[in-house]
């Protein structure tokens, strides 16, 4: 666009919304797929679970090793995909022993970024086992994976559309340039709402309860968000793939997700035990 001639205030800029058709096609995709995998539950979930993870580290593999996926790197891709997938059937504590083995031959292999390599494989293992615990074998996960799940994105769609319209200030230009206290203030004010009808809705519990935690896991997403910018910055890197039309790749998508299905684990977990997670993060 021009410059306006000296005197003249410059022509506003437009907003550049080419991606928006590739963003919500990928969108509708993806919450079809998990809203049908949580409504079916058992080995199918836990299938879309560990595959999606998997990819996941896949693209952190690839990142923090700098390097082409070795034939070792995939043995460790496999691994993570098989703790998820034995945790129906074999438990918690063997998904926990799989990843564990991952990380100490990852330990043994040594090579560039050995302790990212670790890292990794603990945090897309501990949200595989997360998400697995959150869903359960009751009706009641499916409630709860919904009500989490319209945390994250109404919080990412807000943020996204908040900060490209309004602009502003940024928010952490030294980690990602793009995201502006505009967008991070409208992720949390609609995801926190839309998760306060939602828990009205599906919880009998009081309207506070959801209220702060729906503000905690916008938060949570954000900072889920940022965490893995930082973590792309350091290894100079703009997105973690291209898997996903207009997303980019499976970690850019669901990095807001990560610290949020965590917590949820350990409020559901500490209030009614490992095996009701979900009835312990609704019903109080």
């Amino acid at each position: 666009m021009p410059d306006a001639p000296p005197g003249q205030p410059s022509p506003p800029r437009r907003r550049v919304w080419a991606d928006l058709g590739p963003r919500i096609g990928s969108a509708v995709v993806l919450i079809a797929l998990t809203v049908s995998a949580l409504y079916i539950g058992g080995p199918f979930f836990a299938l879309v679970v560990s595959l999606v993870f998997a990819g996941a580290y896949r693209e952190w593999e690839t990142m923090v090793s700098r390097a082409p996926l070795t034939p070792f790197g995939w043995v460790l891709i496999a691994a993570l995909a098989l703790s998820g997938l034995v945790y129906p059937f074999a438990g918690v504590s063997v998904a926990i022993g799989i990843v564990a083995f991952a990380c100490v031959a990852a330990i043994v292999a040594r090579g560039e970024g050995m302790w990212w390599r670790v890292v990794g494989l603990v945090l897309f293992g501990a949200v595989i086992i997360a998400a697995q615990a959150l869903r359960g074998t009751t009706f009641t996960g499916v409630w709860a994976g919904l009500y989490l799940g319209t945390v994250v994105w109404m919080t990412d769609s807000a943020a996204f559309f908040a900060g490209r319209q309004i602009g502003g200030e940024k928010l952490a230009p030294d980690i990602s340039p793009s995201k502006t206290w505009s967008g991070a203030l409208g992720g949390l004010a609609l995801g926190t709402t839309a998760g306060l009808v939602v828990w009205t809705l599906v919880s009998d519990s009081p309207w506070w309860i959801g209220l702060v935690l729906s503000a905690t896991l916008s938060i949570l997403g954000q900072l889920g968000d940022l965490g893995e910018s930082a973590v792309k910055r350091h290894f100079r890197v703009k997105d973690s793939g291209d898997i996903i039309p207009g997303h980019g790749g499976l970690m850019d998508r669901l990095d807001s997700l990560t610290l949020g299905v965590l917590l949820v684990l350990v409020v559901g977990a500490l209030h009614a035990g490992w095996g009701a997670v979900a009835e312990g993060l609704l019903h109080w």
